[in-house]
């Protein structure tokens, strides 16, 4: 029997995983994770980070014979970077996915870049990625200071000694993904010397072996291979098993998120659709929106949710049944995908007369969404003819998959387990082992019942109407029938 560790450093706790070829979790365990807000400020100890890890990791690996583990990958948050010396010690905090303090930079690093950023897909960096963060690190660094990404330091404790960076993590840095490479003539022009950048590699990529001194730490046995890693975002989408070009992971939680597998880089002209790149060297588009179930906790606030799911059902049947009133569930202000609006608000189209309404509403609203998404990608040249794996938190509603199931038209797929922690494991393995792992819960139908077709139109002409969706895009999806 072989064993692969997966790790999750996430914002409020990392997690691991100890998961066989097959599937089977051999060990979990999971340890808090506590940061520093003040007002753009979000800052936490990289120390932290290698201790609540290495506590993790010894209680995962208890029941685990060493010389059954295999090898071991990190997925760590996008964006979260920290200035190390030479050895591997942190010389700053780590700035966090969010932290803002670097806006200032980003008019410059746009400027500086804007050629490649456009030739990638996302047009534009945002203040809280990571190259303007490095920037601002940049102003009072002592010399030999060092770039790390979050999962980079860990990684360099995990083998004793500097290592590389991979594509995914490195993607709001700045490296050019099509080459594979930093781009020196924007990096030079920003002021970034090459001395303070790792080596980048693509994810899958072996670093090196954990080394004497971490596997006392941490409990990994000494030699284990370590793997090279992805942001959370990517290690979810292979714990979803979406391995295969033209399959897509849905993430319906606070926000939706679409992440697909592709064998070309998607050219998007909005901008609202970028890639990262996949080990095999294809790549994974992806966008998210700013719509999702946090509409739910804003409008139906202290509400038992299941109870209105049961109820939902039942009035209106399996799956989509009659259609109801449709709100635009925009968590804040402003969307960000399938088009880009920064002036786009919530809005509800039909009457609602009580919570059961109002949730079916927000429910049917963020379906049609997902559909405008899969539209849009379709327009993009997207393949879109593989598995549509469903995860996060809307998944625990029965009426809500299979209202996806009914205005997507399509089977949707849900998995036994799709955490980052098991996407690594996944990744550590290889693709040979990977599927293998991926376990399937339940596979859901549509219902073949009403029709939602026309109700999903009226949706988007409503979109079209207020300016916020372009008019091809709008054409496009008028012409899918799914």
């Amino acid at each position: 029997m072989s064993v692969w560790i997966g790790i999750d450093l996430g914002t409020q706790s990392v997690r691991v995983m100890a998961v066989t070829g097959d599937g089977k979790v051999l060990g979990t365990a999971a340890r808090p994770l506590t940061s520093h807000r003040d007002g753009p400020r979000h800052e936490q100890d990289p120390e932290q980070w290698w201790r609540r890890l290495a506590a993790a990791t010894r209680e995962a690996l208890r029941d685990v014979p060493p010389d059954e583990v295999r090898a071991v990958a990190v997925a760590a948050t996008s964006g979260t970077v920290l200035l190390t010396g030479r050895d591997g010690r942190p010389l700053t905090p780590g700035l966090m996915y969010d932290d803002r303090r670097a806006a200032g930079e980003v008019e410059r690093v746009n400027a500086a870049g804007a050629h490649v950023w456009e030739r990638l897909g996302y047009r534009r960096m945002q203040p809280t990625w990571a190259l303007p963060k490095l920037l601002w690190l940049l102003r009072e660094a002592p010399e030999g200071a060092r770039l790390a990404h979050q999962n980079d330091f860990v990684n360099g404790r995990l083998v004793g000694r500097e290592v590389a960076t991979d594509l995914s993590n490195a993607l709001k840095t700045g490296v050019d993904l099509i080459e594979e490479r930093w781009p020196a003539d924007i990096l030079d022009a920003l002021g970034v010397p090459a001395s303070v950048l790792p080596e980048v590699v693509r994810p899958g990529t072996s670093l090196g072996e954990v080394c004497a001194e971490a596997a006392e730490t941490t409990g990994i046995p000494r030699g284990t291979p370590v793997i090279a890693g992805t942001t959370d975002g990517c290690a979810a989408q292979l714990g979803a098993g979406v391995l295969r070009p033209g399959s897509w992971n849905s993430v319906m939680g606070t926000t939706l998120v679409l992440k697909g597998f592709a064998p070309e880089l998607i050219h998007d002209p909005l901008g609202v659709v970028y890639s990262h790149r996949a080990p095999d060297g294809s790549w994974l588009p992806g966008g998210a929106s700013s719509t999702g179930a946090g509409a739910l906790a804003r409008e139906l606030a202290g509400r038992d949710l299941d109870a209105l799911s049961r109820q939902a059902a039942g009035r209106f049947g399996r799956g989509g049944g009659r259609p109801g009133a449709t709100t635009y569930p925009l968590v804040s202000r402003g969307e960000r995908f399938p088009f880009n609006a920064p002036g786009a608000e919530s809005f509800t189209l039909g009457r609602v007369d009580d919570d059961v309404d109002r949730y079916a509403a927000i429910l049917r609203g963020a379906a049609y969404i997902e559909r405008l998404c899969f539209n849009y990608l379709d327009l993009l040249g997207a393949s879109m003819d593989g598995e549509v794996v469903l995860t996060g938190g809307a998944t625990r509603s029965t009426y809500w998959n299979r209202l996806r199931a009914d205005v997507l038209g399509r089977p949707v797929i849900l998995r036994e387990n799709a955490e980052p922690a098991l996407g690594m494991a996944a990744l550590a393995a290889g693709p040979s082992v990977a599927e293998g792992m991926i376990r399937t819960r339940e596979i859901v139908e549509p219902s073949g019942g009403t029709d939602l077709h026309e109700h999903y139109l009226r949706f988007v002409d409503e979109l079209e109407d207020r300016g916020w969706l372009p008019s091809h895009a709008a054409d496009h999806a008028r012409e899918r029938k799914s």
